[in-house]
């Protein structure tokens, strides 16, 4: 009897807890409710720098022809440019080659008919009138290729401060319109990331390969002006 009061008493204690509703676990206090936005911002630059590539294509029936007579155009090419006032710093071997040249007849194997040598050089400089000066002078001393002509932002942190901070009002601006749409208000930053690295869009002019050139005028050129790109993502607390 006394086992069957027992059970009794521990099947209550069961059945009243079963009864009582669950209830979940508080939110924990502290815990701001943030928006996350992204601000982007552009500034436009003066290009204060420009690069070209100016080459000499060589053929001849044997390597070593081919090779000496690209080795004085290039020599030629190079002596222009410095005496047009290009330093060793600002110039830079930066392509050489030597392919053989074939010809191709039907059913029989292929057969070295001469050699082609190219050799190509970088020119940058900071002072941008100086481009299409040197470009002349370049082709007039025996260039025959020629490609990309760029004006660059030699130093991009020019910009950085402006732009990072118009990115971030960008930003703010964002975070407060989504917040006044729920019916609210934003508060503090807390926490804010940089995008990624600035990029500035390169004008490009691109020329290959050219003829003989004698006596041509001067290279107009326009260095028009580079524009970078910031980017922050900022969470503000909302109110």
């Amino acid at each position: 009897m006394k086992r069957f009061l027992a059970f009794l008493a521990v099947a209550s204690l069961a059945a009243s807890l079963a009864a009582q509703p669950a209830t979940l676990p508080p939110r924990e206090s502290g815990t701001p409710e943030t928006v996350s936005v992204t601000g982007t911002s552009r500034v436009s630059l003066t290009p204060d720098r420009f690069s070209f590539n100016v080459g000499v294509q060589t053929q001849a029936p044997t390597v070593e022809e081919a090779v000496n007579e690209n080795n004085s155009r290039v020599a030629s090419v190079i002596a222009a440019l410095k005496k047009a006032g290009a330093t060793d710093q600002e110039i830079r071997t930066s392509g050489f080659s030597v392919y053989p040249q074939q010809n191709y007849v039907q059913g029989q194997p292929p057969r070295v008919i001469g050699y082609q040598v190219s050799n190509s050089v970088t020119v940058t400089k900071k002072q941008i009138a100086d481009a299409g000066r040197l470009l002349q002078v370049a082709i007039n001393a025996g260039v025959n290729e020629a490609s990309g002509l760029q004006f660059e932002v030699s130093d991009p942190a020019r910009g950085r401060d402006q732009g990072l901070r118009a990115a971030f009002d960008d930003a703010r601006a964002k975070a407060t319109l989504l917040a006044q749409a729920a019916g609210r208000g934003i508060g503090r930053a807390i926490m804010i990331t940089e995008g990624a690295e600035p990029i500035a869009p390169r004008p490009m002019v691109m020329a290959r390969t050219m003829a003989k050139a004698e006596g041509v005028s001067q290279v107009p050129v326009e260095s028009g002006s580079s524009e970078l790109t910031y980017i922050v993502s900022v969470v503000f607390e909302m109110r």
